[in-house]
């Protein structure tokens, strides 16, 4: 068996003196765009489907305004990553900012839902960009430990920002459908400060190369390939909770909103809990996976057979508890595998990865729920499936740990 290609062996010389928090909190602040896309929209697609009920095939094109953004990103996120790499971190995420937010307004003026699903496209092509971006800088401004922080504090904003805007999105929407779409205007607030804040990553002048040998360096698909196909199932286990939940609560009578919200928000803080705990764990991220994968399973075996609302919300904490640590870990995993100069069309790939995760995650639901009768036993399924991933991924884990990279001073 022909040995794997070894993993980069330094960060970028160039790495950038980050003085302060704000070009953190930056970063953490264009990591959430992409969320307010998916959530803030779901309190109102009702009236705005009461909207266009005139409109042939509205039943089906209305829910796409909330998740075509998502596969438009899964499909370009890696075309980000080769403009990030080409043309610049910064400059690709201070231009994608500002079209974020011509983008996502442009439904505020159009009475057209053919018009309004292509600016949800181009929304999505936008979130490529800035969340491709933002993942990279953090891994170019800062390494070690700080950088692992920085990448968990990644999941627990999302995952906190995600019940914000939901909750936002439903207050904006008492205004009418149109209101929630005010909120993209953010980007134009944030790009100005990005332009000021942000470090430009730069090689110019040093006359140092991040290659051992002369000549092109392929990208390392190997090392990148099977990952990605392990974000994805990743990224179906960590939606499942979020996108299914009012489903399983009405399958037990509960109707309540206020209860759905509820839960919802302990799960969110589950989610943080686990992205917490994961920044106190040391060693090989690849020999932590099968067992991070376990209370991951463990919620899903637990709800598939809860028959009362404490069980349920038990088998979802526990679930998300472990998603807080998974997420982490996978993003961890990619970029202690890439290089600098490969840093952007990899991380491209992960984020396209962990976004068709999302979209088939309800896909992926339904079929179970139509082969076994239930959705309960379609997650109770998806629980054994994860198990037996944990499973075949043992053993790999404890036979060949990947050598993490030699890591520059860690930058604060």
């Amino acid at each position: 068996m022909p040995a794997p290609a070894a993993p980069p062996t330094r960060d970028h010389p160039g790495l950038p003196a980050v003085r302060g928090r704000l070009p953190a909190v930056l970063l953490m602040t264009g990591s959430c765009l992409p969320v307010l896309g998916a959530v803030l929209l779901a309190p109102v697609l009702p009236r705005m489907q009461d909207h266009f009920e005139g409109v042939t095939g509205s039943a089906a094109l209305v829910p796409l305004v909330l998740t075509v953004p998502a596969l438009s990103l899964a499909l370009l996120a890696p075309f980000a990553g080769v403009v990030v790499d080409r043309l610049g971190r910064k400059r690709l995420l201070v231009a994608a900012t500002v079209l974020y937010a011509v983008f996502g307004t442009v439904p505020l003026w159009l009475d057209s839902l053919h018009g309004i699903l292509l600016s949800r496209v181009l929304v999505g092509v936008a979130e490529a960009a800035i969340m491709t971006a933002c993942t990279t800088l953090i891994g170019d401004y800062y390494s070690g430990r700080v950088r692992d922080r920085y990448l968990a504090l990644q999941t627990m904003c999302a995952s906190a920002s995600a019940t914000l805007f939901f909750v936002l999105g439903g207050a904006l929407g008492a205004a009418g459908w149109r209101a929630p779409f005010w909120l993209y205007a953010v980007g134009l607030l944030l790009a100005p400060v990005m332009a000021r804040a942000l470090p430009n990553p730069t090689t110019a002048g040093l006359g140092v190369s991040t290659d051992s040998g002369a000549g092109p360096r392929p990208f390392p698909v190997r090392r990148m390939a099977g990952l990605c196909l392990l974000t994805v199932f990743g990224a179906v286990v960590f939606y499942t909770v979020p996108v299914e939940m009012s489903y399983l609560l009405d399958d037990l009578d509960v109707d309540s909103t206020g209860v759905i919200g509820a839960v919802t928000a302990v799960a969110s803080a589950a989610t943080v809990l686990g992205s917490v705990v994961f920044t106190r764990l040391t060693g090989d991220p690849r020999r932590r996976l099968p067992v991070l994968l376990l209370p991951c399973a463990a919620g899903f075996l637990v709800m598939g057979v809860a028959d009362d609302l404490p069980l349920l919300i038990a088998g979802a904490v526990l679930n998300c508890f472990g998603t807080g640590l998974l997420l982490p870990s996978l993003l961890t995993l990619a970029m202690s595998r890439l290089d600098y100069a490969d840093r952007g069309r990899g991380i491209g790939l992960w984020t396209a990865a962990f976004f068709l995760g999302e979209f088939v995650c309800p896909l992926v639901l339904l079929g179970g729920k139509s082969a076994l009768g239930s959705l309960a036993s379609a997650v109770a399924l998806l629980g054994f499936v994860t198990l037996t991933v944990s499973a075949v991924l043992l053993p790999l884990a404890c036979r060949t740990a990947v050598p993490l990279p030699r890591q520059v001073p860690e930058q604060r």
